[in-house]
């Protein structure tokens, strides 16, 4: 990933780590509070460095909290992280055709590196999977930028939580800068009128289905959402289908 060589050479990985940059204060931030929370929830520092080192989820890591301190089985703990984590499964499942040329291993290594921003600002920027192999591996280059800065902001300032988790109180609510982010982030993905509709489908279903345990609602916010673009692509108006690209104009003959 980003500690090859061969993927740092290519510009795109400059690129993508500049843009990463522009949103690492909210990243930094909910890692910050993920720390200070882990600790304040019962666990001792070093349980929540390991916990910070492994799992690499700042959400499943609050989902799971108080079921820690509960003392809640093993499979409870883990079906709740699994539940919350299921948007993971659709960003792998959309990325996968753009990682298909590389080993398992990498592949692996690359689902476990990516958030939320990283999946968020690459499809931004690509729509398609590269026409060839150097094309892929420029994708996987801008990919592997964003998880690096991505990456080391979350682990140092969820450790720098853990550390100063007694001087720095849960009340704050510095982590909502990191959704702050991720809203500014999404809205520039805003592009057509097929996707403002399907946000605000998500939206509402996630707000009427939020009643639901294990961070439910963001599951069923996403399966909605596919569900009704799904239907608008095959029945709906014309105005909100997604429109083909233009082939370019072939070259005139001499």
């Amino acid at each position: 990933m980003f500690w090859r060589t061969d993927i740092r050479r290519w510009p795109e990985f400059a690129e993508g780590v500049r843009e990463q940059t522009t949103v690492t204060a909210g990243v930094a931030a909910w890692g910050l509070m993920t720390g200070v929370a882990m600790v304040a929830a019962g666990l001792s520092q070093l349980e929540a460095v390991l916990m910070t080192l492994l799992v690499f989820a700042g959400s499943a890591q609050l989902a799971v909290l108080p079921l820690l301190t509960a003392g809640a089985p093993l499979w409870v703990v883990l079906a709740a992280a699994f539940c919350v984590n299921l948007r993971f499964v659709v960003f792998s499942a959309h990325l996968r055709p753009y990682m298909m040329h590389q080993p398992l291993r990498q592949r692996l290594v690359t689902g476990y590196l990516t958030g939320d921003m990283s999946y968020v600002f690459f499809v931004r920027r690509y729509h398609a999977v590269g026409a060839t192999l150097e094309a892929k591996q420029r994708q996987m280059a801008y990919l592997a930028g964003h998880c690096c800065v991505n990456y080391f902001s979350w682990m140092g300032a969820s450790l720098l939580g853990v550390a100063l988790a007694h001087t720095i109180p849960v009340a704050w609510g510095l982590g909502f800068a990191g959704i702050l982010a991720l809203i500014g982030v999404g809205c520039s993905l805003a592009t057509s009128t097929l996707r403002v509709v399907a946000a605000g489908v998500a939206g509402a279903a996630a707000v009427a289905a939020f009643a639901l345990p294990l961070k439910l609602h963001i599951v069923v916010a996403i399966a909605v959402a596919v569900a009704f673009c799904l239907l608008i692509e095959a029945h709906g108006p014309r105005a909100l289908r997604p429109q083909p690209p233009i082939p370019p104009n072939p070259p005139s003959a001499p």
